[in-house]
């Protein structure tokens, strides 16, 4: 069924900029999903993350990506070799909940890029799956490496995508499994353990206080910004 755009959110794409990436993100959908663009600058591979919904306006994001590297372009001498347009070379799902790949098969077959997601959720997908990930598998994507860190518990599949690079921030993408506020919904308290401690282990003990995490919905927060409620979390539980 097409979507409703009155039950759209503006569309008000961000950017941030860092160190030969950048990684962009908008709502497109009316449960506020974020899709994400990666892009490595220099090569212009990227990769699309979470086709929730709405084809026209996942289309749209990379094309505001663009419109932006033309600008970056123009702006330069001539001599000066340009940037490359930004190019998406696959489309990450982060689990397998419905709302976070409603447009995957479309997007698919009209980038014709493969699709990846976590090889626990993979069969819970209602899309193609080109490639399973493990937890620690790498994706690259120029000069840039993109780390897969499986999160389990709001899914058993659920997996995280971690931009580090080197005198930088780090930047990580966590779907449904880390908000402002805590962790993702789940369905047990034997989940909620899982999750809980899969956060801690591959999240917080790994990643400094600087890390900006992006969650499925909504706005970003930080490791700092959350640590303090670690405790807290738990005791809450599920």
């Amino acid at each position: 069924m097409p979507i409703d755009p009155s039950t759209l959110k503006p569309f008000d794409p961000i950017v941030d900029r860092f160190d030969g990436v950048e990684i962009w993100r908008a709502s497109v959908s009316p449960m506020d999903n974020i899709a994400y663009v990666i892009a490595d600058r220099a090569t212009g591979q990227a990769l699309l993350v979470d086709a929730a919904e709405a084809p026209m306006r996942l289309g749209e994001l990379i094309a505001i990506a663009n419109d932006a590297v033309d600008e970056e372009n123009d702006s330069l001498p001539l001599e000066i070799r340009e940037r490359p347009h930004i190019h998406v070379v696959g489309i990450v799902t982060t689990h397998q909940h419905a709302d976070h790949w409603q447009a995957l098969e479309k997007m698919r077959r009209r980038l014709a890029v493969p699709s990846y997601a976590g090889e626990l959720d993979a069969a819970g997908i209602g899309a193609t799956v080109d490639r399973p990930l493990a937890d620690g598998a790498t994706l690259g994507i120029g000069h840039t490496t993109i780390e897969v860190a499986l999160l389990r518990g709001h899914t058993p599949g659920s997996i995280a995508l971690v931009v580090d690079v080197k005198g930088e921030s780090t930047r990580i993408i966590t779907g449904d499994s880390l908000f402002p506020g805590g962790p993702g919904k789940t369905n047990s308290k034997n989940d909620f353990e899982r999750l809980m401690d899969d956060l801690e282990t591959k999240i917080f003990d790994r990643f400094a206080d600087s890390t900006v995490l992006y969650p499925g919905h909504g706005a970003p927060t930080t490791i700092g910004a959350e640590r303090p409620h670690l405790a807290e979390w738990r005791e809450r539980g599920w």
